[in-house]
């Protein structure tokens, strides 16, 4: 790739439309770009923006990051996604986008950058160690009968 990717928050609209297939390589149960794109706006509601790396108009990887608050960290920087485009793995486009959300945290005097991952995920589990993030505790999850039909939407 020879220089660094350009790491910049995505436009609402047709920018974050575009990045559809690229966040369905981690998140596979998004169905269309459309929706996608609801769902982002929504959650930029909450905070929710979606960070990327470019090299030149080519989207490389994706990190959508928001601040939260609670009782154990009170407010941090968390990463919800984090996906790179499988044939630029290796090529510290992860690491610069992480390194963004870094930065984010600090500019807004935050203490914890923190992100949660899949047991099934050894690769992004290697990655985030050699990143300098350390397993902290187990994500927990129940599905709620009731807002089945709520899921994912």
């Amino acid at each position: 790739m020879g220089e660094q990717a350009t790491i910049r928050y995505l436009q609402e609209g047709a920018e974050q439309q575009a990045a559809f297939e690229l966040m369905r390589e981690l998140r596979p149960h998004l169905i269309d770009a459309d929706s996608f794109a609801q769902q982002v706006r929504r959650q930029a509601l909450q905070g929710y923006r979606l960070l990327g790396a470019f090299y030149g108009k080519q989207l490389l990887g994706l990190a959508g990051v928001r601040t939260s608050e609670n009782l154990l960290y009170g407010r941090f920087t968390y990463v919800d996604d984090l996906v790179v485009a499988p044939a630029m793995r290796g090529l510290r486009v992860g690491a610069a986008l992480l390194d963004a959300a870094r930065t984010e945290g600090l500019r807004n005097g935050h203490a914890y950058l923190v992100l949660d991952t899949g047991l099934h995920m050894p690769l992004a589990q290697r990655f985030y160690y050699r990143e300098g993030l350390l397993a902290k505790g187990m994500h927990f999850v129940q599905a709620l009968p009731a807002a089945e039909a709520q899921r994912h939407g």
